[in-house]
Order: structure tokens, then C-alpha cells, then sequence
């Protein structure tokens, strides 16, 4: 069984998942439950954090080292595969690997707000990172010029991930309208490319893959076993990703 946990990153995509169970973002557990579900191989891109405990890197580690296929991209995937690279989670995609190699180190960058799984997870701010992509593209097009994109980016820099739309932050620029227009007609989602390169490695694992052997092991203090006992007595996932 392939499980895939994600939500704003692949809203409004056209996605053939095929036979990979589709779970909203994750919180702190909905991996090690996965686990326990049986998966094989388990896709990070999305997850929650602050009002809810973020997933556990713990949990990844348990994952790993029950043979489980562990990749990661786009959002809270890209931060934890290259907090785990180094224990055997895959990085997927170029936000990933920017924050394995340094070049990106800001967790907001990824950060936004976002509307209920029931309507696909809709987002209703813009990542830093799909920002900065976007204005790379415009610039690149013509249609904006280096002071302008300098600017556009200056005031994405410092405006607080849950208040970040392309309205707020141009709206006292000049030309705010034309520069709102054009950040439209030219966005480009490097989160949402990211997803759909980890699903395409999902899809392109066997259902009972094999991980790469590991060269650690796995401590199991009794704060870890007692948590685990916690997430193994939670309901379990139904399809739509409520639990029953």
C-alpha cells in the first residue's frame, strides 16, 4: 500500500493517482499510523503545525526502519526529507534539495494558510518559494523589470506567511494593478511541480517495495513507545481521509 499525504501543494491538478491512498496533510502520528496501516512506501508534501503537533521526525525514522519507502517534497515533505536525508528519506524536487544544500534555510518559505480537506485543501496565501519562482519567470518574460521584482520580493520577504497574497504585497507598489494582472497570468507553482515529481516516484514504486538497507538503529525510549501505543489505538483513515 502507497500513501500520499498532501493537500494545498496539488489543489486544483489533474492527478492520476492510481491505486495510492490520498490522506490529507499530515500531523504529528498520521505516519507512524500509516506504518501500522500497512504502507509500503509513504509520500510527504503536505502537513500541519502550530494549533496541531507537526509530524514527528521520530516517526519517519520508525517508518525507515520498518522498511517503508519514506519520500518527501514541496512543503512540510521538502523540510523533513532534508532533516532525514541522511537517514534514509528521499528528497524530492528543487525546494527539497535547495533546503539539503543550505541555499534555503526559511521553514515560512513553504508556509501558507489554507481552506478544509472536504474542498481539496484550497490555498489561500502564497509560499515564498512559489513567489520568488514566479517573479523569476515574469522577469524572464519582460513584463516586469529588476527593480520591480526586487521590490515584489522585498515585501514578500517581510510580510507574515498567513498574510502573503500577491494583493497585499503589491497593493502600495505603483502600477499595482498591472503588477497583480501579471503575477496572475505568469504564476507558476514550484511547490506544486515538486508534488507531482514525488507522485510520479510513488506511482513508479512496486506495492511492496523494499527500502534500502540502514546503517542505524532505531532507539525505542518509552516516551516513543508509549506514543506509538497512543497512535496505534487512534481510528483508522477512511478513503476520504476522516477517521471513523
Amino acid at each position: 500500500m502507497r500513501i500520499l499525504f498532501a493537500g494545498p501543494s496539488i489543489y486544483g491538478a489533474n492527478i492520476d493517482l492510481g491505486s495510492i491512498e490520498l490522506r490529507p496533510p499530515a500531523a504529528h502520528g498520521d505516519l507512524a499510523r500509516a506504518v501500522l496501516d500497512g504502507a509500503s512506501a509513504i509520500g510527504l508534501i503536505d502537513g500541519v503545525f502550530e494549533a496541531i503537533a507537526a509530524v514527528w521526525h521520530k516517526e519517519i525514522l520508525f517508518a525507515l526502519q520498518r522498511g517503508v519507502a519514506v519520500a518527501g517534497a514541496a512543503s512540510m515533505g521538502a523540510l523533513r526529507a532534508s532533516e532525514c536525508a541522511k537517514f534514509g528519506m528521499i528528497p524530492i524536487g528543487k525546494i527539497a534539495h535547495s533546503y539539503l544544500d543550505g541555499s534555503l534555510d526559511d521553514d515560512a518559505a513553504v508556509a501558507l494558510i489554507h481552506g478544509p480537506t472536504e474542498l481539496g485543501s484550497p490555498p489561500f496565501t502564497d509560499a515564498l518559494v512559489d513567489i520568488e519562482h514566479t517573479l523569476s519567470i515574469m522577469l524572464n518574460s519582460g513584463c516586469i523589470n529588476t527593480n520591480e521584482a526586487k521590490k515584489i520580493l522585498e515585501n514578500a520577504r517581510k510580510t507574515f506567511f498567513k498574510k502573503r497574497t500577491i494583493d497585499s504585497i503589491v497593493s502600495e507598489l505603483p502600477n499595482a494593478v498591472y503588477l497583480r494582472q501579471q503575477y496572475k497570468k505568469y504564476f507558476t507553482s514550484l511547490k506544486q511541480a515538486d508534488a507531482l515529481e514525488l507522485i510520479a516516484y510513488i506511482k513508479q514504486l512496486s506495492e511492496n517495495n523494499i527500502a534500502s538497507p540502514l546503517s542505524w538503529k532505531l532507539e525505542q525510549p518509552r516516551t516513543w513507545t508509549n506514543a506509538l501505543n497512543k497512535i496505534a489505538n487512534r481510528k483508522q483513515f477512511v478513503q476520504n481521509g476522516e477517521q471513523v
